[in-house]
């Protein structure tokens, strides 16, 4: 029998969402940047499972993809940054901020060789990611700008959203803990609603990490903290998601829906002129329907990712989300889509979680610690005194 939502520990509560973030990564990265039309055509039907290579044996030079692997259960740089920023919080052992992404993030970035399973060779980091993530290399490293100021002139995307799970794991059951966290971590790469979307993300896993916790108060507990646009978007997105129970219907109006708040337009491969430009008034894509996907889901991890697929757009990163969100729920991962995702990309994918758990544990005892001294302080101060 599945353990009831209040009776999952810490820890299978950070591996279900790290495992379920990677896997969702894989599922999604091999129809990334397609309709659900074009996804339906080229596998004749929708996504279910781990699928091959969009253009097959060609995926070397086929354009607009190559040189990646992405499919046949390899993980992305989702995946890549995800595992990155719990080394980092692996080797610090507290709590992160924008000085830890330049001190820490951004030098394993440059001299670490790593396999990286979409070049199906050993290599740098760097060599993997984006341009919007090699900003933090260009910003932080060879421009030496304040860490906490260096995501603004960035492109506004997910860059940042898409790896801060680890930060609302570390904070779990501590939503708002986990939203100011990642903003000052975020600040190193992004700005206006991207980073905005860092910390929304943050705190949405640190609410599914709560006992008790369903969608419908993880999205609840989203509204509470989100602002501006992507506030506004979670709201109209979600509300859509409220008349759906499976992904099949909700697929068109879940996109009718973002559209008034998304940049990039309806041809993803063709961004408009004001696509990823800062404003108050939009949002990042992938976040609302990631909490979309959640409540038409139930909750339900699969059926939750393979909504985000089959989503198509920036689906590997709708997927990381979903899949964080759900797996932190406590609905199980497939071992079959685990097993297959960890053997074709190489990686560990329990070890990081096993690792961010034991540091969890560490930040979570001094912070008791410190809040004790200053609760003692402020009584000495004439405050009250709180029972121990």
């Amino acid at each position: 029998m599945t353990p009831k939502n209040s009776e999952i520990s810490l820890e299978d509560r950070i591996t279900g969402a790290l495992v379920g973030a990677a896997v969702g990564d894989a599922l999604g990265g091999p129809v990334e940047g397609y309709s659900p039309d074009q996804i339906l055509e080229r596998h004749a039907g929708r996504v279910h499972g781990i699928v091959g290579p969009w253009n097959g044996d060609a995926w070397r030079t086929a354009r607009p993809i190559a040189p990646y692997h992405k499919g046949d259960g390899h993980v992305t740089d989702d995946t890549l940054m995800t595992h990155a920023l719990i080394r980092v919080y692996d080797r610090v052992r507290d709590h992160l901020d924008a000085y830890a992404i330049a001190d820490h993030l951004v030098p394993d970035l440059m001299t670490n060789p790593r396999w990286i399973p979409e070049l199906e060779a050993t290599a740098l980091p760097l060599q993997r990611i984006f341009l919007a993530e090699k900003w933090l290399v260009t910003r932080l490293h060879y421009g030496h700008v304040d860490p906490r100021e260096a995501g603004v002139g960035n492109i506004v995307n997910c860059g940042a959203a898409m790896y801060m799970a680890p930060v609302g794991l570390v904070n779990a059951a501590n939503p708002q803990a986990a939203y100011t966290e990642a903003l000052d971590i975020a600040g190193a790469h992004q700005s206006s609603y991207g980073r905005e979307a860092a910390g929304v993300f943050a705190a949405a896993v640190a609410a599914a990490a709560t006992p008790g916790a369903t969608p419908d108060s993880v999205v609840t507990t989203c509204l509470s903290l989100a602002k501006d646009g992507t506030r506004t978007a979670i709201e109209q997105v979600c509300e859509v998601a409220t008349h759906h129970t499976d992904f099949e219907s909700a697929l068109l109006p879940l996109r009718k829906a973002i559209a008034p708040y998304d940049t990039v337009g309806p041809d993803y491969r063709a961004p408009s002129l004001g696509a990823r430009r800062p404003s108050r008034l939009h949002t990042i894509e992938e976040l609302p329907i990631a909490l979309a996907m959640l409540l038409v889901a139930g909750g339900d991890y699969r059926r939750a990712v393979l909504g985000a697929v089959n989503y198509g757009r920036d689906c590997d990163s709708i997927a990381t989300m979903a899949g964080a969100l759900a797996g932190a729920l406590g609905s199980p991962v497939p071992d079959d889509w685990s097993k297959t995702v960890s053997e074709a990309s190489r990686l560990d994918l329990w070890e990081p979680a096993t690792a961010l758990t034991a540091v969890t544990r560490e930040i979570f005892d001094r912070d008791v610690t410190q809040r004790r001294t200053h609760e003692a302080a402020f009584a000495a101060l004439g405050g009250p005194r709180c029972s121990d």
